[in-house]
Protein backbone atom coordinates (compact mmCIF):
# COMPACT_ATOMS: atom_id res chain seq x y z
CA UNK A 1 0.00 0.00 0.00
CA UNK A 2 2.93 2.30 0.72
CA UNK A 3 4.24 1.75 -2.81
CA UNK A 4 0.81 2.50 -4.28
CA UNK A 5 0.38 5.72 -2.29
CA UNK A 6 3.91 6.84 -3.18
CA UNK A 7 3.21 6.12 -6.86
CA UNK A 8 -0.03 8.13 -6.69
CA UNK A 9 1.92 11.04 -5.21
CA UNK A 10 4.36 10.66 -8.08
CA UNK A 11 1.51 10.86 -10.60
CA UNK A 12 0.20 13.99 -8.86
CA UNK A 13 3.60 15.60 -9.33
CA UNK A 14 4.19 14.37 -12.88
CA UNK A 15 0.74 15.41 -14.12
CA UNK A 16 1.00 19.05 -13.16
CA UNK A 17 0.67 21.16 -16.35
CA UNK A 18 4.33 22.20 -16.49
CA UNK A 19 5.75 18.74 -15.74
CA UNK A 20 3.35 17.14 -18.23
CA UNK A 21 4.57 19.62 -20.85
CA UNK A 22 8.16 18.62 -20.15
CA UNK A 23 7.15 14.96 -20.53
CA UNK A 24 5.65 15.69 -23.96
CA UNK A 25 8.73 17.67 -25.02
CA UNK A 26 11.01 14.88 -23.83
CA UNK A 27 9.07 12.21 -25.72
CA UNK A 28 9.06 14.21 -28.96
CA UNK A 29 12.73 15.20 -28.69
CA UNK A 30 13.81 11.68 -27.76
CA UNK A 31 11.92 10.12 -30.65
CA UNK A 32 13.01 12.76 -33.16
CA UNK A 33 16.69 12.31 -32.35
CA UNK A 34 16.46 8.56 -31.74
CA UNK A 35 14.84 7.96 -35.12
CA UNK A 36 17.89 9.30 -36.96
CA UNK A 37 20.20 6.62 -38.40
CA UNK A 38 22.65 5.13 -35.94
CA UNK A 39 21.49 7.21 -32.96
CA UNK A 40 20.45 4.77 -30.26
CA UNK A 41 18.94 5.61 -26.86
CA UNK A 42 22.34 6.11 -25.23
CA UNK A 43 23.51 8.65 -27.80
CA UNK A 44 20.09 10.34 -27.77
CA UNK A 45 20.23 10.77 -24.01
CA UNK A 46 23.85 11.94 -24.12
CA UNK A 47 23.10 14.54 -26.80
CA UNK A 48 19.99 15.91 -25.07
CA UNK A 49 21.30 15.73 -21.51
CA UNK A 50 22.52 19.37 -21.51
CA UNK A 51 18.97 20.48 -22.42
CA UNK A 52 17.80 19.54 -18.90
CA UNK A 53 20.52 21.36 -16.97
CA UNK A 54 18.62 24.63 -16.54
CA UNK A 55 15.51 22.89 -15.20
CA UNK A 56 14.47 22.11 -11.64
CA UNK A 57 15.52 18.50 -10.82
CA UNK A 58 12.03 16.95 -10.82
CA UNK A 59 11.08 18.59 -14.12
CA UNK A 60 14.46 17.68 -15.60
CA UNK A 61 14.11 13.98 -14.79
CA UNK A 62 10.52 13.87 -16.03
CA UNK A 63 11.75 15.29 -19.32
CA UNK A 64 14.69 12.89 -19.16
CA UNK A 65 12.33 9.91 -18.80
CA UNK A 66 10.53 11.02 -21.96
CA UNK A 67 13.84 11.33 -23.79
CA UNK A 68 14.85 7.86 -22.55
CA UNK A 69 11.74 6.04 -23.76
CA UNK A 70 11.54 8.19 -26.89
CA UNK A 71 15.07 7.19 -27.82
CA UNK A 72 14.18 3.54 -27.25
CA UNK A 73 11.28 3.77 -29.69
CA UNK A 74 13.32 5.71 -32.24
CA UNK A 75 15.94 2.96 -32.26
CA UNK A 76 13.35 0.40 -33.34
CA UNK A 77 12.23 2.68 -36.19
CA UNK A 78 15.72 2.87 -37.69
CA UNK A 79 16.15 -0.89 -37.23
CA UNK A 80 12.97 -1.59 -39.18
CA UNK A 81 13.26 1.02 -41.92
CA UNK A 82 17.02 1.12 -42.51
CA UNK A 83 18.34 -2.08 -40.93
CA UNK A 84 20.46 0.25 -38.79
CA UNK A 85 20.06 -0.63 -35.10
CA UNK A 86 20.88 2.12 -32.66
CA UNK A 87 22.55 -0.37 -30.31
CA UNK A 88 23.14 -4.08 -29.90
CA UNK A 89 19.78 -4.70 -28.23
CA UNK A 90 17.98 -3.62 -31.44
CA UNK A 91 19.81 -6.04 -33.71
CA UNK A 92 17.25 -8.84 -33.35
CA UNK A 93 14.40 -6.41 -34.15
CA UNK A 94 16.18 -5.51 -37.38
CA UNK A 95 16.39 -9.15 -38.52
CA UNK A 96 12.67 -9.56 -39.20
CA UNK A 97 11.60 -5.91 -39.10
CA UNK A 98 13.66 -4.87 -42.08
CA UNK A 99 12.47 -7.92 -44.03
CA UNK A 100 8.89 -6.88 -43.31
CA UNK A 101 9.66 -3.36 -44.50
CA UNK A 102 11.17 -4.62 -47.75
CA UNK A 103 8.07 -6.74 -48.23
CA UNK A 104 5.86 -3.65 -47.97
CA UNK A 105 4.79 -4.32 -44.35
CA UNK A 106 6.75 -1.54 -42.67
CA UNK A 107 3.51 -0.16 -41.22
CA UNK A 108 2.70 -3.42 -39.45
CA UNK A 109 6.28 -3.79 -38.20
CA UNK A 110 6.31 -0.26 -36.77
CA UNK A 111 2.88 -0.75 -35.20
CA UNK A 112 3.72 -4.03 -33.46
CA UNK A 113 6.99 -2.50 -32.22
CA UNK A 114 5.15 0.55 -30.83
CA UNK A 115 2.36 -1.41 -29.15
CA UNK A 116 4.77 -4.05 -27.89
CA UNK A 117 6.96 -1.32 -26.43
CA UNK A 118 3.91 0.14 -24.68
CA UNK A 119 2.80 -3.20 -23.23
CA UNK A 120 6.28 -4.23 -22.11
CA UNK A 121 7.17 -0.77 -20.84
CA UNK A 122 3.97 -0.53 -18.78
CA UNK A 123 4.44 -3.97 -17.21
CA UNK A 124 8.16 -3.37 -16.69
CA UNK A 125 7.61 0.01 -15.02
CA UNK A 126 5.00 -1.56 -12.73
CA UNK A 127 7.52 -4.21 -11.72
CA UNK A 128 10.11 -1.45 -11.23
CA UNK A 129 7.79 0.35 -8.79
CA UNK A 130 7.19 -2.88 -6.87
CA UNK A 131 10.69 -4.38 -6.94
CA UNK A 132 12.90 -1.31 -6.46
CA UNK A 133 11.96 -0.76 -2.77
CA UNK A 134 12.57 -4.47 -2.11
CA UNK A 135 15.99 -4.20 -3.73
CA UNK A 136 16.66 -1.13 -1.57
CA UNK A 137 15.86 -3.03 1.63
CA UNK A 138 18.26 -5.75 0.54
CA UNK A 139 20.93 -3.27 -0.48
CA UNK A 140 20.94 -1.52 2.90
CA UNK A 141 22.07 -4.77 4.52
CA UNK A 142 25.15 -4.95 2.29
CA UNK A 143 28.55 -3.72 3.38
CA UNK A 144 31.49 -2.30 1.43
CA UNK A 145 32.93 -5.78 0.56
CA UNK A 146 29.64 -6.87 -1.03
CA UNK A 147 29.25 -3.62 -2.94
CA UNK A 148 32.78 -3.92 -4.26
CA UNK A 149 32.14 -7.50 -5.38
CA UNK A 150 28.84 -6.54 -7.07
CA UNK A 151 30.49 -3.70 -8.99
CA UNK A 152 33.35 -5.93 -10.12
CA UNK A 153 30.79 -8.53 -11.23
CA UNK A 154 28.87 -5.89 -13.18
CA UNK A 155 32.00 -4.74 -14.98
CA UNK A 156 33.31 -8.20 -15.79
CA UNK A 157 29.97 -9.70 -16.81
CA UNK A 158 29.11 -6.87 -19.18
CA UNK A 159 32.63 -6.71 -20.57
CA UNK A 160 32.89 -10.46 -21.12
CA UNK A 161 29.88 -10.67 -23.46
CA UNK A 162 30.52 -7.61 -25.64
CA UNK A 163 32.70 -7.25 -28.68
CA UNK A 164 34.21 -9.85 -30.94
CA UNK A 165 36.51 -11.10 -28.20
CA UNK A 166 37.02 -10.79 -24.47
CA UNK A 167 40.38 -9.18 -25.10
CA UNK A 168 38.73 -6.28 -26.89
CA UNK A 169 36.10 -5.96 -24.16
CA UNK A 170 38.71 -5.81 -21.39
CA UNK A 171 40.85 -3.40 -23.43
CA UNK A 172 37.86 -1.06 -23.62
CA UNK A 173 37.26 -1.48 -19.88
CA UNK A 174 40.91 -0.65 -19.17
CA UNK A 175 40.58 2.57 -21.16
CA UNK A 176 37.48 3.53 -19.18
CA UNK A 177 39.12 2.81 -15.82
CA UNK A 178 42.16 4.87 -16.86
CA UNK A 179 39.94 7.83 -17.84
CA UNK A 180 38.13 7.49 -14.51
CA UNK A 181 41.46 7.87 -12.66
CA UNK A 182 42.13 11.33 -14.10
CA UNK A 183 42.04 14.01 -11.41
CA UNK A 184 42.98 14.33 -7.74
CA UNK A 185 43.03 11.32 -5.45
CA UNK A 186 40.11 11.70 -3.03
CA UNK A 187 42.18 10.42 -0.08
CA UNK A 188 45.75 11.63 -0.60
CA UNK A 189 45.05 14.64 -2.84
CA UNK A 190 47.74 13.51 -5.29
CA UNK A 191 47.25 14.38 -8.96
CA UNK A 192 46.74 11.35 -11.21
CA UNK A 193 47.12 11.40 -15.01
CA UNK A 194 46.72 15.17 -15.14
CA UNK A 195 50.05 15.71 -16.95
CA UNK A 196 50.45 19.04 -15.20
CA UNK A 197 47.20 20.46 -16.64
CA UNK A 198 45.27 22.22 -13.81
CA UNK A 199 41.95 21.90 -15.68
CA UNK A 200 42.19 18.12 -15.36
CA UNK A 201 42.37 18.25 -11.56
CA UNK A 202 38.61 17.77 -11.23
CA UNK A 203 38.63 14.82 -13.63
CA UNK A 204 36.81 14.36 -16.93
CA UNK A 205 33.11 15.14 -16.97
CA UNK A 206 31.12 12.02 -17.85
CA UNK A 207 28.85 14.03 -20.16
CA UNK A 208 31.81 15.18 -22.22
CA UNK A 209 33.12 11.61 -22.35
CA UNK A 210 29.73 10.14 -23.35
CA UNK A 211 29.01 12.74 -26.05
CA UNK A 212 32.53 12.38 -27.46
CA UNK A 213 32.57 8.59 -27.55
CA UNK A 214 29.02 8.22 -28.89
CA UNK A 215 28.25 11.26 -31.06
CA UNK A 216 31.65 12.49 -32.27
CA UNK A 217 33.09 9.00 -32.67
CA UNK A 218 29.97 7.94 -34.59
CA UNK A 219 30.08 10.98 -36.88
CA UNK A 220 33.75 10.40 -37.68
CA UNK A 221 33.08 6.74 -38.37
CA UNK A 222 30.20 7.51 -40.73
CA UNK A 223 32.26 10.18 -42.51
CA UNK A 224 35.01 7.63 -43.09
CA UNK A 225 32.51 5.24 -44.72
CA UNK A 226 30.21 7.73 -46.42
CA UNK A 227 29.27 6.77 -49.93
CA UNK A 228 28.06 9.07 -52.65
CA UNK A 229 24.99 7.05 -53.53
CA UNK A 230 21.93 8.36 -51.65
CA UNK A 231 20.21 6.02 -49.23
CA UNK A 232 16.83 4.78 -50.42
CA UNK A 233 14.08 5.45 -47.87
CA UNK A 234 11.31 2.89 -47.58
CA UNK A 235 7.80 4.40 -47.54
CA UNK A 236 5.98 3.67 -44.29
CA UNK A 237 2.36 4.54 -44.98
CA UNK A 238 -0.26 4.55 -42.23
CA UNK A 239 0.65 2.26 -39.32
CA UNK A 240 -2.07 -0.28 -38.69
CA UNK A 241 -2.40 -3.94 -37.79
CA UNK A 242 -4.93 -6.45 -39.06
CA UNK A 243 -6.75 -9.02 -36.96
CA UNK A 244 -4.21 -11.71 -37.85
CA UNK A 245 -1.32 -9.44 -36.89
CA UNK A 246 -2.86 -8.81 -33.46
CA UNK A 247 -3.42 -12.52 -32.99
CA UNK A 248 0.20 -13.30 -33.80
CA UNK A 249 1.65 -10.47 -31.70
CA UNK A 250 0.03 -10.42 -28.27
CA UNK A 251 1.62 -13.61 -26.96
CA UNK A 252 5.15 -12.58 -28.10
CA UNK A 253 4.62 -9.24 -26.35
CA UNK A 254 3.97 -11.00 -23.03
CA UNK A 255 6.71 -13.59 -23.47
CA UNK A 256 9.19 -10.88 -24.44
CA UNK A 257 8.29 -8.92 -21.31
CA UNK A 258 8.84 -12.03 -19.18
CA UNK A 259 12.30 -12.41 -20.69
CA UNK A 260 13.31 -8.76 -20.66
CA UNK A 261 12.61 -7.42 -17.16
CA UNK A 262 14.54 -10.03 -15.10
CA UNK A 263 17.63 -9.71 -17.29
CA UNK A 264 17.42 -5.91 -17.21
CA UNK A 265 17.08 -5.89 -13.42
CA UNK A 266 20.22 -7.98 -12.93
CA UNK A 267 23.33 -5.90 -12.16
CA UNK A 268 24.96 -7.39 -15.26
CA UNK A 269 21.90 -8.20 -17.33
CA UNK A 270 21.24 -5.96 -20.31
CA UNK A 271 18.88 -6.43 -23.24
CA UNK A 272 20.99 -8.41 -25.71
CA UNK A 273 20.45 -11.85 -24.17
CA UNK A 274 16.65 -11.58 -23.61
CA UNK A 275 16.04 -10.26 -27.14
CA UNK A 276 17.98 -13.19 -28.60
CA UNK A 277 16.16 -15.68 -26.34
CA UNK A 278 12.82 -14.11 -27.29
CA UNK A 279 13.58 -14.47 -31.01
CA UNK A 280 14.60 -18.12 -30.61
CA UNK A 281 11.49 -18.84 -28.51
CA UNK A 282 9.12 -17.22 -31.00
CA UNK A 283 10.72 -19.11 -33.87
CA UNK A 284 10.17 -22.41 -32.07
CA UNK A 285 6.60 -21.65 -30.95
CA UNK A 286 5.39 -19.96 -34.12
CA UNK A 287 2.81 -21.64 -36.33
CA UNK A 288 4.57 -20.03 -39.29
CA UNK A 289 8.24 -20.90 -38.79
CA UNK A 290 8.80 -20.75 -42.54
CA UNK A 291 8.32 -16.95 -42.41
CA UNK A 292 11.27 -16.40 -40.10
CA UNK A 293 14.10 -14.87 -42.05
CA UNK A 294 11.57 -13.48 -44.52
CA UNK A 295 9.64 -11.08 -42.27
CA UNK A 296 7.76 -12.80 -39.42
CA UNK A 297 5.87 -10.36 -37.23
CA UNK A 298 6.54 -12.47 -34.13
CA UNK A 299 10.25 -11.84 -34.69
CA UNK A 300 9.59 -8.11 -34.21
CA UNK A 301 6.95 -8.21 -31.46
CA UNK A 302 8.82 -10.48 -29.02
CA UNK A 303 12.35 -8.99 -29.17
CA UNK A 304 11.06 -5.41 -29.13
CA UNK A 305 8.97 -6.16 -26.04
CA UNK A 306 11.98 -7.82 -24.41
CA UNK A 307 14.11 -4.79 -25.26
CA UNK A 308 11.73 -2.28 -23.66
CA UNK A 309 11.01 -4.47 -20.62
CA UNK A 310 14.77 -4.73 -20.09
CA UNK A 311 14.98 -0.92 -20.35
CA UNK A 312 12.54 -0.61 -17.44
CA UNK A 313 14.36 -3.34 -15.54
CA UNK A 314 17.67 -1.52 -16.06
CA UNK A 315 16.45 1.34 -13.89
CA UNK A 316 16.03 -1.01 -10.90
CA UNK A 317 19.76 -1.54 -10.14
CA UNK A 318 20.52 2.01 -11.29
CA UNK A 319 18.12 3.62 -8.80
CA UNK A 320 18.36 1.08 -5.98
CA UNK A 321 22.07 0.22 -6.13
CA UNK A 322 23.60 3.00 -8.22
CA UNK A 323 24.77 0.42 -10.77
CA UNK A 324 24.25 1.24 -14.46
CA UNK A 325 24.06 -1.93 -16.55
CA UNK A 326 24.07 -0.32 -20.00
CA UNK A 327 25.25 2.86 -21.65
CA UNK A 328 21.87 4.60 -21.38
CA UNK A 329 21.66 3.97 -17.64
CA UNK A 330 25.26 5.18 -17.31
CA UNK A 331 24.34 8.52 -18.89
CA UNK A 332 21.25 8.72 -16.64
CA UNK A 333 23.51 8.15 -13.66
CA UNK A 334 25.63 11.04 -14.90
CA UNK A 335 22.49 13.20 -14.89
CA UNK A 336 21.86 12.35 -11.24
CA UNK A 337 25.43 13.22 -10.27
CA UNK A 338 25.19 16.54 -12.13
CA UNK A 339 22.40 17.52 -9.73
CA UNK A 340 24.37 16.29 -6.73
CA UNK A 341 22.06 13.29 -6.26
CA UNK A 342 23.65 9.92 -5.51
CA UNK A 343 21.61 6.89 -6.64
CA UNK A 344 21.72 4.01 -4.21
CA UNK A 345 19.93 2.53 -1.20
CA UNK A 346 19.32 5.94 0.39
CA UNK A 347 17.84 7.50 -2.77
CA UNK A 348 14.24 6.46 -2.10
CA UNK A 349 14.46 7.93 1.38
CA UNK A 350 16.38 11.13 0.63
CA UNK A 351 14.78 11.94 -2.74
CA UNK A 352 11.47 10.04 -2.49
CA UNK A 353 9.20 12.59 -4.24
CA UNK A 354 11.63 12.95 -7.15
CA UNK A 355 12.08 9.19 -7.62
CA UNK A 356 8.36 8.41 -7.57
CA UNK A 357 7.65 11.31 -9.94
CA UNK A 358 10.30 9.82 -12.26
CA UNK A 359 8.68 6.37 -12.12
CA UNK A 360 5.22 7.87 -12.72
CA UNK A 361 6.58 9.83 -15.68
CA UNK A 362 7.73 6.55 -17.23
CA UNK A 363 4.08 5.44 -17.38
CA UNK A 364 3.09 8.81 -18.84
CA UNK A 365 5.90 8.83 -21.40
CA UNK A 366 5.05 5.28 -22.43
CA UNK A 367 1.44 6.27 -23.14
CA UNK A 368 2.45 9.46 -24.95
CA UNK A 369 4.80 7.48 -27.18
CA UNK A 370 1.96 5.24 -28.29
CA UNK A 371 -0.49 8.02 -29.19
CA UNK A 372 2.14 10.27 -30.78
CA UNK A 373 4.29 7.86 -32.76
CA UNK A 374 1.68 5.68 -34.40
CA UNK A 375 0.27 8.50 -36.57
CA UNK A 376 3.65 10.27 -36.91
CA UNK A 377 5.68 7.29 -38.16
CA UNK A 378 5.61 8.57 -41.78
CA UNK A 379 7.06 11.86 -40.54
CA UNK A 380 9.95 10.08 -38.84
CA UNK A 381 10.63 8.27 -42.10
CA UNK A 382 10.85 11.62 -43.93
CA UNK A 383 13.48 12.78 -41.45
CA UNK A 384 15.68 10.01 -42.81
CA UNK A 385 15.76 11.75 -46.19
CA UNK A 386 18.15 14.36 -44.80
CA UNK A 387 21.50 14.00 -46.64
CA UNK A 388 24.08 12.34 -44.46
CA UNK A 389 26.64 15.21 -44.56
CA UNK A 390 24.02 17.68 -43.26
CA UNK A 391 22.72 15.16 -40.76
CA UNK A 392 26.04 14.45 -39.09
CA UNK A 393 27.17 18.06 -39.34
CA UNK A 394 24.13 18.87 -37.20
CA UNK A 395 25.04 16.09 -34.78
CA UNK A 396 28.57 17.46 -34.39
CA UNK A 397 27.16 20.96 -33.83
CA UNK A 398 24.85 19.85 -31.03
CA UNK A 399 27.54 17.62 -29.53
CA UNK A 400 29.96 20.56 -29.41
CA UNK A 401 27.30 22.85 -27.98
CA UNK A 402 26.34 20.28 -25.34
CA UNK A 403 29.93 19.61 -24.26
CA UNK A 404 30.73 23.32 -24.00
CA UNK A 405 27.59 24.06 -21.98
CA UNK A 406 28.65 21.66 -19.19
CA UNK A 407 31.45 23.81 -17.75
CA UNK A 408 31.65 26.68 -20.29
CA UNK A 409 35.31 25.76 -20.79
CA UNK A 410 36.96 25.78 -24.21
CA UNK A 411 39.25 23.05 -22.87
CA UNK A 412 36.25 20.69 -22.89
CA UNK A 413 36.11 21.06 -26.68
CA UNK A 414 39.69 19.83 -26.92
CA UNK A 415 38.76 16.85 -24.77
CA UNK A 416 35.68 16.31 -26.94
CA UNK A 417 37.76 16.03 -30.11
CA UNK A 418 40.43 13.86 -28.49
CA UNK A 419 37.91 11.45 -27.00
CA UNK A 420 35.91 11.53 -30.23
CA UNK A 421 39.02 10.34 -32.06
CA UNK A 422 39.32 7.60 -29.42
CA UNK A 423 35.69 6.62 -30.11
CA UNK A 424 36.46 6.43 -33.83
CA UNK A 425 39.50 4.21 -33.25
CA UNK A 426 37.46 1.95 -30.96
CA UNK A 427 34.92 1.43 -33.75
CA UNK A 428 37.71 0.89 -36.27
CA UNK A 429 39.26 -1.93 -34.24
CA UNK A 430 36.02 -3.43 -32.94
CA UNK A 431 36.27 -2.35 -29.30
CA UNK A 432 32.82 -2.14 -27.65
CA UNK A 433 31.92 1.27 -26.24
CA UNK A 434 29.87 0.18 -23.20
CA UNK A 435 32.79 -1.18 -21.07
CA UNK A 436 34.59 2.16 -21.45
CA UNK A 437 31.56 4.15 -20.29
CA UNK A 438 30.98 1.79 -17.36
CA UNK A 439 34.66 1.99 -16.45
CA UNK A 440 34.52 5.80 -16.32
CA UNK A 441 31.33 5.72 -14.20
CA UNK A 442 32.08 2.83 -11.86
CA UNK A 443 35.87 3.07 -11.65
CA UNK A 444 36.02 5.80 -8.98
CA UNK A 445 33.17 4.19 -7.04
CA UNK A 446 34.86 0.77 -7.09
CA UNK A 447 38.05 2.41 -5.81
CA UNK A 448 36.06 4.04 -2.99
CA UNK A 449 34.47 0.74 -1.91
CA UNK A 450 37.82 -1.06 -2.12
CA UNK A 451 39.47 1.52 0.11
CA UNK A 452 36.64 1.38 2.64
CA UNK A 453 36.89 -2.41 2.73
CA UNK A 454 40.66 -2.35 3.30
CA UNK A 455 40.32 0.38 5.94
CA UNK A 456 37.79 -1.73 7.86
CA UNK A 457 40.12 -4.73 7.74
CA UNK A 458 43.27 -2.72 8.57
CA UNK A 459 44.71 -3.45 5.15
CA UNK A 460 44.11 -7.20 5.28
CA UNK A 461 42.96 -8.49 1.84
CA UNK A 462 40.91 -11.13 3.67
CA UNK A 463 38.42 -8.33 4.38
CA UNK A 464 37.25 -8.65 0.77
CA UNK A 465 35.78 -12.04 1.70
CA UNK A 466 34.27 -11.01 5.05
CA UNK A 467 30.63 -11.18 3.88
CA UNK A 468 28.87 -14.32 2.54
CA UNK A 469 27.31 -12.44 -0.37
CA UNK A 470 30.75 -11.20 -1.44
CA UNK A 471 32.11 -14.76 -1.37
CA UNK A 472 29.22 -16.01 -3.52
CA UNK A 473 29.75 -13.22 -6.02
CA UNK A 474 33.46 -14.00 -6.29
CA UNK A 475 32.55 -17.60 -7.11
CA UNK A 476 30.34 -16.31 -9.95
CA UNK A 477 33.18 -14.05 -11.16
CA UNK A 478 35.55 -17.01 -11.19
CA UNK A 479 33.08 -19.02 -13.27
CA UNK A 480 32.70 -16.16 -15.76
CA UNK A 481 36.46 -15.85 -16.17
CA UNK A 482 37.17 -19.58 -16.27
CA UNK A 483 34.20 -20.65 -18.40
CA UNK A 484 36.02 -20.37 -21.78
CA UNK A 485 38.80 -22.61 -20.48
CA UNK A 486 36.32 -25.10 -19.00
CA UNK A 487 34.32 -25.09 -22.23
CA UNK A 488 37.45 -25.89 -24.26
CA UNK A 489 38.38 -28.73 -21.89
CA UNK A 490 34.87 -30.21 -22.04
CA UNK A 491 34.80 -29.94 -25.82
CA UNK A 492 38.25 -31.49 -26.13
CA UNK A 493 37.24 -34.48 -23.98
CA UNK A 494 34.08 -35.21 -25.99
CA UNK A 495 34.08 -38.40 -28.06
CA UNK A 496 34.75 -37.73 -31.73
CA UNK A 497 31.45 -39.38 -32.74
CA UNK A 498 29.43 -36.89 -30.71
CA UNK A 499 30.88 -33.80 -32.37
CA UNK A 500 28.98 -33.96 -35.71
CA UNK A 501 25.65 -34.36 -33.90
CA UNK A 502 26.31 -31.29 -31.78
CA UNK A 503 27.85 -29.20 -34.52
CA UNK A 504 24.69 -27.25 -35.15
CA UNK A 505 24.07 -26.65 -31.45
CA UNK A 506 27.62 -25.44 -30.96
CA UNK A 507 26.99 -22.57 -33.33
CA UNK A 508 24.32 -21.01 -31.08
CA UNK A 509 26.74 -19.22 -28.74
CA UNK A 510 28.65 -17.92 -31.76
CA UNK A 511 25.44 -16.61 -33.27
CA UNK A 512 24.54 -15.01 -29.97
CA UNK A 513 27.94 -13.43 -29.67
CA UNK A 514 27.77 -12.41 -33.31
CA UNK A 515 24.49 -10.69 -32.66
CA UNK A 516 26.00 -8.70 -29.85
CA UNK A 517 29.03 -7.81 -31.91
CA UNK A 518 26.82 -7.08 -34.87
CA UNK A 519 24.84 -4.73 -32.65
CA UNK A 520 28.05 -2.99 -31.71
CA UNK A 521 28.99 -2.76 -35.36
CA UNK A 522 25.56 -1.49 -36.25
CA UNK A 523 25.88 1.04 -33.44
CA UNK A 524 29.18 2.08 -34.92
CA UNK A 525 28.16 2.02 -38.55
CA UNK A 526 25.24 4.38 -39.01
CA UNK A 527 25.32 4.13 -42.78
CA UNK A 528 23.37 1.00 -43.64
CA UNK A 529 25.28 0.64 -46.90
CA UNK A 530 28.68 1.15 -45.26
CA UNK A 531 28.93 -2.05 -43.25
CA UNK A 532 32.42 -3.02 -44.40
CA UNK A 533 34.48 -4.13 -41.41
CA UNK A 534 38.22 -4.53 -41.02
CA UNK A 535 38.20 -7.98 -42.61
CA UNK A 536 36.39 -6.72 -45.69
CA UNK A 537 38.81 -3.83 -46.01
CA UNK A 538 41.72 -6.25 -45.72
CA UNK A 539 40.17 -8.48 -48.39
CA UNK A 540 39.71 -5.50 -50.70
CA UNK A 541 43.34 -4.50 -50.26
CA UNK A 542 44.44 -8.07 -50.90
CA UNK A 543 42.32 -8.29 -54.03
CA UNK A 544 43.71 -4.98 -55.28
CA UNK A 545 47.25 -6.20 -54.68
CA UNK A 546 46.60 -9.44 -56.56
CA UNK A 547 45.27 -7.53 -59.54
CA UNK A 548 48.43 -5.43 -59.61
CA UNK A 549 50.58 -8.54 -59.57
CA UNK A 550 48.78 -10.08 -62.55
CA UNK A 551 50.76 -9.62 -65.84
Amino acid sequence: MDVFSSLMDGFATALTPMNFLYAVIGVVLGTAVGVLPGLGPAMTVALLLPVTYALEPTSAFIMFAGIYYGGMYGGSTTSILLNTPGESSSVVTAIEGNKMAKAGRAAQALATAAIGSFVAGTIGTTLLAVCAPIVVDFAISLGAPSYFAIMVLALLAVTAVLGSSRLRGFASLGLGLAIGLVGLDSVTGQARLTFGVPLLADGLDIVVVAVAIFAVGEALWVAAHLRRTPLQVIPVGRPWMGKQDWKRSWKPWLRGTAYGFPFGALPAGGAEIPTFLSYVTEKRLSKHPEEFGKGAIEGVAGPEAANNAAAAGTLTPMLALGLPTNATAAVMLAAFTQYGIQPGPQLFESQGPLVWALIASLFIGNFLLLIINLPLAPLWAKLLQIPRPYLYAGILFFATLGAYSVNLQAFDLVLLLALGALGFMMRRFGLPVLPLILGVILGPRIEKQLRQTLQLSAGDPAGLFSEPIAVGIYVIIALILLWPLLFKLIRRNRPAAVLPANASGATVPRDAGGSTHGGHRADADADADADADADAESADRSDHTNKKEQP
